[in-house]
């Protein structure tokens, strides 16, 4: 291999940190010449004003520079024309048609909804947690802030305030967060504005548009942080998904249990899956081995049984009252990754092991084969 070709490979093989692809295969890598010592390497990015350019521009000089022989680079930077950026996005889409959803029935993308019956049980706290851990084991994991009245992912995930996904043409990449690619209505607002007035036809509208025009990429598992009760969000979604899979959330508390009983049943009428249920703000063992039971105790045992009528649904964690774990979440600083000796964060990895280990079930659902003839 000569120089130039040593540049090329090493240069081609850096990653587009939004899109998570060798911007050798996105076709971003342009002229590459070497004069003695110094190479000069051409690039392109999708659009002016790249948020990614810098950290771009520094792993390709970075790259260039790993190759023997090469002291002194230099990084000529352009932007893609429309048709390069046509190009781009049609092959980004892999051959799926503008504004078809890529998470359909077929889809190998696992979509599990998080769901609870009223607000205040921690089920988003829950969600980023459970994002993050799935994350760090190694999974390409996507989240939706389904919540769209009372938005609060972007916070937990700890993304700036004024974070926008970035915008190829009618695609949008969502902003990464401890590995997580991520989506929310919080995104397009200004500091302390809210959502008001919004009907079922603009809610159905919004959460259609993060889960088409999204570029999620190949994901293992989105999970969507749906909003408390079954208003129009959960109707919408159980007719764009019926194939997702259900976490219902409740806490200890017997109020709370027989309100999260009703939000899996919902979830059944639209064909998904109640695969479990977690228990938040269990029991707390204090320091001297006594134990705080500030919302009571059995919820989500009660809740799981209730909800095991037709088939069972186990109850697949039980996450202790944790002020670590609030304390994180007001932090944007999400305890699974900060504090291995939290109870609360144990049972967290505990249920992200546990979702990673069972897979997807795929019985029913057809693959995409082709049967040659005989």
């Amino acid at each position: 291999m000569s120089t130039v070709e040593a540049v090329r490979a090493a240069v081609a093989a850096v990653s587009d940190p939004e899109l998570r692809r060798p911007i050798g295969d996105l076709d971003m890598v342009r002229e590459v010449a070497v004069d003695g010592s110094a190479a000069r390497v051409g690039i392109v990015l999708t659009i002016v004003g790249c948020p990614a350019a810098a950290r771009i521009e520094s792993d390709v000089r970075a790259a260039a520079a790993s190759v023997p022989g090469i002291d002194d680079v230099e990084v000529q930077v352009g932007v893609m024309t429309p048709t390069e950026r046509k190009a781009l996005t049609e092959k980004l889409r892999d051959g799926r048609a503008p504004r078809q959803m890529p998470f359909g029935p077929d889809s190998l993308t696992r979509v599990i909804l998080v769901s609870s019956g009223k607000g205040g049980v921690g089920k988003s706290s829950v969600t980023a947690n459970l994002a993050v851990a799935l994350a760090d084991q190694g999974l390409a994991v996507g989240l939706v802030d389904a919540d769209v009245h009372g938005f609060s992912i972007p916070g937990l995930l700890g993304i700036p305030a004024g974070t926008q996904p970035t915008r190829i043409d009618d695609l949008m990449l969502p902003p990464v967060a401890h590995g997580v690619k991520t989506i929310s209505i919080g995104m397009f607002l200004r500091d302390g504005e809210a959502v008001v007035a919004w009907r079922g036809p603009m809610l159905h509208r919004t959460v259609q548009q993060f889960l088409t025009d999204v570029f999620f990429g190949d994901l293992d598992v989105l999970l969507i942080d749906m909003p408390p009760g079954t208003g129009d969000i959960a109707i919408s979604i159980g007719q764009l998904l019926p194939h997702a899979e259900v976490l219902v959330v409740t806490t200890p508390q017997t109020a709370a249990a027989d309100v999260a009983i009703r939000s899996g049943l919902v979830a059944r009428q639209t064909g998904q899956r109640v695969i479990g249920v977690v228990e938040n703000m269990g029991p707390l063992t204090l320091p001297d081995g006594s134990v705080m039971d500030l919302f009571g105790s059995g919820g989500g045992a009660a809740v799981a049984q209730a909800l095991s009528a037709d088939s069972p649904v186990p109850l697949l964690a039980s996450i202790p009252l944790s002020p670590e774990l609030r304390a994180g979440g007001d932090a944007g600083a999400p305890i699974v990754l900060t504090d291995e000796t939290d109870a609360a964060a144990a049972a967290i990895r505990d249920l992200a092991r546990t979702l990673a280990r069972q897979g997807r079930r795929l019985s029913g659902r057809s693959l995409p084969m082709t049967v040659g003839p005989a």
